[in-house]
């Protein structure tokens, strides 16, 4: 099938010949592609156009760095209504941090608040619905409530001081809801509550034992008192269980999955009659000396607020499989054995290189690995989904090892895993894409993987292989399958790795259709009657904004909600142009954000500039998009400084999301150096093609961006003459386990990878100007790692370095005289040393 685009976009200017494909990580299970849609060749743009610079009053910085409520306050999670034909939305009180939730038709531009004591009415965006689309079941403030869609009636049905969740309607037409690890089941013709099953974790009683001990036994045997105890007590119990067991009017539900569990996910069938569930020995999040200290108090006292575990701390965990079945009470564990590679030393050549370092020789053994549910960062579902009719239930599982993932399903006979799809990554399996489902009253999955070096769209029925439903060098995500197997609605950025649309594609014939043409970045929400998308649109020069269109190919949207300032749309800001820069070290450009002076002019000679490159944080994140950047802040510094004659060049660097797999895995066991490799070229670029002077260039960036901040100062000193971090990592064995041991596998098996990527190791190679800026609340990266950092570079008799602490911040800084003060002190810097 061919995907047909028919959109007329003139966003690339200039076009070069096709990029490489990217490969490098591979599916055990085979992959067809006799139905694949072919897409045309994604070209590598050398240069976007983007809008023009707007308004004509300069901004301050006291102005970019204050609260942003003069901006206009966004919509925020948005949803749709049950009736398809309403909008709700939470948004920002002026001057305060209270939301207001708002109501609005999608045939109007007027929204109504919706008044407190009517929260309970508008629904959940985590609202399900019946099998009829009858009924809409959702929980507000920890009660649960339905709608009947047809007469607009609201039922109550729970009003309890325990916080109820997680609504489900079975295919019989029952609601089921969870208070903990009990499920209750509500007959709605009836009323009639029935307890499901009650999931304890604690072994199970023994009941009445039988003395066992020489003395016991000798006491029973001599005492008659004592053996006519044991005989009442035996009777009484016989005589329970034999209620239990007789009358149905009897809850007999409990279930024991082990003393000092955790219940990790649970997911019932859709017909009631059975349990997947997942358990864990409990483990604390934290120790006991994992505490910082809060030095700014209501009280005036040092509160030391407890703090999570370093990845240094972390120890390998397993989870238990458990199937229950709710009709015979039996309960199985299901093993990890059946599934491909489940013993496999997929770190042998890491230890090897670690060990051999040591002067010791490692010797490879199969052993099991720890396997546990997938951990994806952006799930809005249950790694645990079962198909329709309750017949069959995917599972998506992880290696702790982070090398593999599993979709498997339950072979209920033989009680075993069947293995569907196993994707190896010889780095590690990403912490997005791993949407996954079934095809409507079928035994087909579909699932994205990123085996052909993108995240792909795939399906599988179980007893066949898997077919490719979409194929390109683009990212596919955020997936959306219609009840009646129509359509899967997905995400991607099929025409610039920087533009993301709206897509869908007929999961029978494979033919895909674009569906949004709104250049910028967008995301969607399909209403529950399916006819309609609420889209998340936003472009480079203005935020976030609701529209709604109809579900179809090349639809056109309406804008609902006009909430950004006129007094932000009066500021002269600078609208950066997105290019590619050549990069010495991969075939795919380095995509970047440059900001250029008002008087800057293509190929100006004479008059050198002077240049910041700011580095993005998270790591895998993407900020050379089309779409309003999270870092509005520095959006409005990166314009001033283009008033005062600066190039700005903003570098979604390797390793950031959005460009495939390969760029994503690059920073594997060597985080610093492709990043530093990629700013080395950004300032040749510039020095190429804007007149930069590359010894007046600086650099800055926080979290990750601040970890790159030293590792470019420190392992290239001669490529910036400043640089300032800011709640920077120094350390990686100091971060978290969940982040770090994917990129750097764990330090007690690869210290080599921290020791190579953390910047202490190489703070001896700083001799220009930096400053650090340390929010002494920061519950993501440490305080801590700021101090050691500074103590290091004491003991070096370093002099160049400055430090500025913030008492009252957590990693993103909260108080507007926080940001104007860091950014004051940027700005000092880079007048100072550019």
């Amino acid at each position: 099938m061919i995907f047909n685009l028919s959109s007329s976009k003139t966003l690339v200017a200039l076009a070069v010949a096709s990029s490489v494909m990217l490969a490098g990580c591979s599916a055990t299970a085979n992959t067809s592609s006799s139905q694949q849609s072919a897409l045309p060749a994604t070209k590598v743009a050398a240069v976007v156009n983007t809008p023009a610079n707007v308004g004509s009053q300069n901004i301050t910085l006291e102005q970019a760095m204050a609260d942003p409520d003069w901006m206009g306050n966004k919509p925020e999670n948005a949803y749709w209504a049950a009736d398809s034909s309403t909008i709700i939305y939470a948004q920002k009180q002026q001057g305060s941090t209270l939301r207001d939730v708002y109501s609005q038709p999608v045939t109007s531009q007027t929204a109504q608040q919706v008044a407190l004591n009517k929260l309970h009415t508008v629904g959940s965006s985590k609202a399900v619905y019946s099998k009829n689309k009858m009924l809409a079941a959702y929980t507000f403030k920890g009660n649960v409530f339905v709608k009947n869609l047809k007469t607009g009636e609201l039922k109550q049905i729970t009003a309890t001081s325990a916080s109820e969740s997680k609504p489900q309607f079975l295919n019989n037409g029952d609601l089921v809801y969870r208070q903990g690890n009990v499920f209750f089941k509500v007959d709605l013709k009836t009323g009639l509550t029935t307890e499901l099953a009650n999931l304890k974790l604690a072994d199970e009683p023994k009941g009445l034992q039988e003395p066992s001990s020489y003395i016991a036994k000798e006491q029973h045997k001599l005492i008659e008192f004592v053996a006519l105890q044991q005989k009442n007590k035996q009777d009484k119990q016989t005589r329970n269980k034999q209620i239990n067991e007789q009358n149905s009017s009897i809850a007999n539900t409990s279930y024991y999955l082990g003393d000092g569990n955790t219940v990790k996910e649970v997911q019932l069938s859709p017909n009631g009659d059975a349990l997947i569930v997942v358990v864990q020995k409990q483990q604390s999040w934290r120790g006991e000396g994992d505490i910082m200290p809060n030095y700014i108090t209501n009280d005036a006292t040092i509160e030391p607020k407890k703090a999570r575990r370093r990845v240094a701390d972390a120890k390998e965990q397993t989870s238990e499989l458990v199937y229950i079945n709710l009709a015979d009470k039996t309960q199985k564990t299901l093993s990890f054995d059946t599934l491909p590679g489940f013993d496999e030393d997929v770190l042998a050549k890491v230890k090897k290189e670690n060990y051999a370092r040591d002067g010791k020789t490692y010797k490879s053994e199969k052993t099991p690995r720890g396997i546990n549910l997938i951990m994806d960062w952006g799930f809005e579902q249950s790694p645990i989904v079962w198909n329709d009719d309750g017949s069959q239930v995917a599972i998506m599982l992880e290696a702790w090892d982070n090398k593999d993932r599993w979709i498997a399903t339950v072979d209920f006979e033989s009680n075993k895993l069947v293995s569907q799809h196993r994707l190896h990554d010889d780095a590690w399996i990403a912490y997005a894409f791993n949407n996954f489902g079934w095809l409507h009253n079928s035994n087909t999955l579909y699932y994205l993987s990123e085996e052909s070096g993108y995240s792909q769209l795939y399906k599988k029925p179980l007893s066949g292989k898997a077919t490719a439903l979409t194929q390109g060098k683009f990212e596919v995500s955020n997936l959306t399958l219609t009840s009646d197997n129509s359509a899967i609605y997905y995400k991607a950025n099929v025409e610039h790795p920087g533009l993301y649309e709206i897509y869908r594609v007929d999961p029978q014939t494979g033919n895909n259709e674009q569906v949004t043409d709104l250049n910028g970045m967008t995301d969607y929400t399909l209403s529950p009657d399916e006819s309609k998308l609420l889209l998340n649109h936003s472009t480079i020069m203005k935020p976030t904004e609701l529209y709604v269109a109809d579900a179809k190919a090349n639809t056109t949207a309406k804008q609902l909600t006009h909430t950004v300032s006129d007094e932000f749309l009066a500021k002269k800001l600078t609208a950066p142009k997105i290019v590619a820069v050549p990069s010495s070290h991969t075939d795919q450009p380095i995509y970047a954000k440059v900001y250029y002076p008002s008087d800057y002019v293509e190929g100006e000679t004479g008059k050198t500039r002077k240049a910041v490159i700011f580095n993005h944080g998270a790591g895998y994140l993407q900020n050379s998009h089309m779409g309003f950047s999270v870092y509005f802040r520095e959006f409005m510094f990166h314009s001033l400084l283009a008033d005062e004659g600066y190039i700005v060049m903003d570098m979604d660097y390797r390793a950031s999301k959005g460009y495939g797999r390969d760029w994503r895995t690059a920073i594997y066991r060597q985080m610093g150096t492709p990043e530093t490799q990629d700013l080395a070229d950004g300032v040749k670029w510039m020095a190429q093609n804007a007149n930069v002077d590359t010894k007046a260039v600086g650099t800055y960036g926080g979290s990750y961006g601040g970890f790159m901040t030293f590792m470019a100062l420190f392992t290239a000193p001669e490529l910036f003459q400043s640089g300032a971090a800011l709640r920077p990592v120094t350390d990686w064995a100091h971060y978290n386990t969940g982040y770090t041991a994917n990129i750097l596998n764990h330090p007690d098996v690869d210290p080599i990878a921290y020791e190579r990527s953390s910047p202490i190791y190489y703070a001896e190679g700083l001799n220009k100007r930096l400053l650090i800026n340390a929010p002494m609340v920061d519950d993501n990266v440490f305080f801590q790692d700021s101090v050691r950092l500074v103590q290091r570079l004491i003991e070096l008799k370093k002099q160049n370095f400055e430090t500025a602490i913030f008492p009252v911040e957590p990693h993103g800084f909260v108080q507007p005289s926080s940001w104007l003060d860091e950014y004051r002190r940027i700005h000092k810097l880079f007048k100072e040393t550019l």
